[in-house]
């Protein structure tokens, strides 16, 4: 079990939104996610530490969607994307959770995400959401130059193929976070 300071450890959640739920995911559903999700929110909100729901979103007229030359680009769905893509699933989002929009993989590059932390006093983050190899890995790379201490709830997070998502918690994230599952990480001692 890992025993955390809940005045210093955050739960970041990235992702968890309407349009992306309804992706073909592996090696998990979304539901499966959103159920992880809710319940280490539940138990960090009751432990008094902090939660932040991180949400991806462009503007509607698409202005701020990166388009770098690149061999693989994103599909953009036909007529863009639908309404109510942006929004965190139904039941997550608590009054006092911390907000974040990002407009690319990351979380912390163009957000107000390091600020929020820092003037909390967190130095830690327990990280989960989708993908695993896009959004949370982007976010945990980012936290781990931040400086921060980071968590990756491995029950918690999903992508497009278990082969994917297993290259990403074997090769990628042990190089810069611990892993565990979400029952393993608590507080106090």
């Amino acid at each position: 079990m890992l025993h955390l300071d809940p005045q210093t450890t955050a739960l970041v959640l990235i992702d968890l939104q309407k349009g992306i739920m309804g992706f073909p995911l592996a090696p998990r559903s979304g539901v499966d996610i959103v159920t992880v999700g809710k319940g280490l929110a539940e138990r960090f909100r009751a432990a008094g530490a902090a939660v932040v729901l991180v949400n991806v979103a462009w503007s509607p007229d698409g202005r701020d969607v990166l388009r770098q030359p690149v061999d693989k680009p994103s599909p953009t769905p036909p007529g863009g994307y639908p309404p109510g893509f942006s929004e965190l699933v139904d039941g997550l989002h608590v009054n006092g959770d911390i907000r974040i929009t990002k407009r690319q993989w990351g979380a912390f590059h163009g957000t107000e995400l390091d600020l929020q932390l820092r003037r909390r006093g967190i130095t830690t983050i327990v990280l989960a959401g989708v993908s695993t190899n896009i959004g949370v890995e982007s976010t945990a790379r980012q936290a781990w130059e931040h400086g921060y201490a980071i968590i990756l709830a491995e029950d918690g997070t999903t992508c497009r193929s278990a082969d994917m998502h297993a290259f990403s918690i074997t090769h990628i994230l042990p190089l810069i976070c611990r892993i565990a599952k979400a029952a393993d990480i608590g507080f106090g001692r």
